[in-house]
């Protein structure tokens, strides 16, 4: 019994040490790291940057957008983004050349570029299919062309809202992104050129870093630094069944009042990818008295909201690169624009004309809206129209001029090359709004 005893007196404080250091290792255990949000004052300050002065607002082939690109390229590098072009870097080039340029004296168009980067998505399979991202980081400069305050003559236009917004949404998305991977893999492209005709995301769906079919959604982010009551729009959510839904859901409280619209074309670079039959969405904060004016700065932006928007867009972006399905594409027809390309004009063909210009004469669609006039008459993306009631179209311009000589209702011949072959459609002419 003695031999007990001393035995017992010896294990018992060394079974104490053992339950200590047993307590020990597990509140040693590594707590998992809490899952990143969005930054406002992150927010801020890259639209301050962006829309400093002293990039002289970002005009497609100044010094000051080229800074921008650079700019963009190295916070890729920082948030340990991986490149997606063939290179190895993060520069898909181009020169833009639009319609634009041309009619006013610049047929050389101007050198720029595309700042593309990927986060590699988690599952061994998904990861070969893609969500991209994306929004323009070009603006107006100092040009007056297309400018709502022309009397500014040459005043720098530093677009915080238009759309050093939408670059900073999609930098803060990458973030979060590259931070905690969703299954399929994400592309982040900031376009350039889009104020001159989305050329920029043209660009890149006609010389994509991935074969289209592999890309299972994009979303854009074009003036998303002015929200106000709580009103956000998001257009494109009938470009896919289950996109009204995704959006919905993800619209957590605090919720915001969404206004879902759900065309897919529109005056920014998702169209280019529906125009490839790509279901798409587009945020957007709405139009304001600083729109394309040199007062569109960055002392004007709500931050805290902009970093609202980004939540909810992780969450969409997330569910939709999470789906162990791609959604169900849907070409939806909509109802004819309100807004004509000139005062006054009424007229409606419902085509989506390609904004660069060519040295062949004719004007290419980029794509035609289902239910249109054009539509019924069978023209489609790819055809090249050079004549239209009788008059010769040679470009943009001339295409307006012909367009615009006419009222709804009419009927016209118009002449196309589909393939290098001359055809000729009949189309009633319909009226915007209706």
């Amino acid at each position: 019994m003695l031999i007990a005893a001393n035995a017992r007196r010896r294990i018992l404080p060394l079974l104490a040490v053992l339950a200590a250091l047993s307590g020990a290792c597990r509140t040693a255990e590594p707590v998992p790291a809490p899952v990143a949000t969005p930054d406002a004052d992150r927010i801020q300050r890259d639209i301050a940057w962006l829309a400093d002065d002293r990039l002289a607002g970002r005009g497609t082939g100044t010094a000051g957008n080229d800074s921008a690109a650079a700019w963009l390229a190295r916070r890729h590098a920082a948030l340990g983004l991986r490149p997606v072009l063939a290179d190895g870097g993060y520069r898909q080039p181009f020169v833009a050349r639009s319609a634009q340029m041309v009619h006013s004296g610049q047929p050389d168009g101007a050198p720029t570029q595309n700042i593309v980067a990927m986060v590699p998505g988690r599952d061994p399979v998904l990861r070969g299919e893609y969500v991209v991202i994306g929004a323009h980081f070009d603006h107006l400069g100092r040009s007056a062309i297309s400018a709502m305050d022309p009397e500014a003559k040459d005043a720098i236009r530093n677009g915080a809202d238009d759309n050093a917004s939408g670059t900073a949404a999609l930098l803060e998305l990458a973030r979060l992104f590259a931070a905690r991977p969703p299954l399929r893999s994400i592309i982040i492209a900031h376009f350039g050129a889009e104020e001159l005709g989305l050329l920029g995301s043209q660009w890149f769906v006609d010389h994509p870093p991935v074969t289209l079919d592999r890309i299972a959604a994009m979303v854009n982010f074009d003036m998303v630094g002015r929200l106000r009551n709580d009103k956000l729009i998001v257009y494109g959510v009938a470009s896919a069944k289950e996109l009204p839904a995704i959006v919905q859901e993800a619209n957590v409280a605090p919720a915001l009042t969404i206004s879902a619209v759900g065309d897919g074309f529109g005056p920014s670079d998702h169209s280019s990818f529906y125009a490839k039959g790509i279901p798409v969405l587009h945020f957007f904060t709405d139009l304001h008295d600083d729109y394309h004016r040199a007062t569109d700065d960055a002392d004007r932006i709500n931050a805290a909201g902009e970093a609202r928007i980004v939540a909810l867009a992780e969450r969409v972006v997330r569910t939709i690169a999470d789906r162990p399905t791609r959604l169900t594409s849907v070409i939806a027809a909509a109802p004819a624009p309100t807004t004509g390309g000139r005062e006054g004009a009424n007229v409606y063909l419902g085509s989506i004309p390609d904004m660069s210009a060519s040295d062949a004469p004719g004007l290419r669609l980029t794509g035609v809206r289902a239910g249109s006039p054009a539509d019924a008459a069978g023209l489609r993306a790819g055809d090249v129209i050079v004549e239209l009631g009788g008059r010769p179209v040679r470009d943009l311009y001339a295409y307006s001029d012909a367009l615009y000589a006419h009222t709804p209702g009419e009927r016209v011949d118009i002449v196309f090359l589909r393939n290098g072959e001359r055809q000729t459609a009949t189309v009633t002419l319909g009226k915007r709004g209706q």
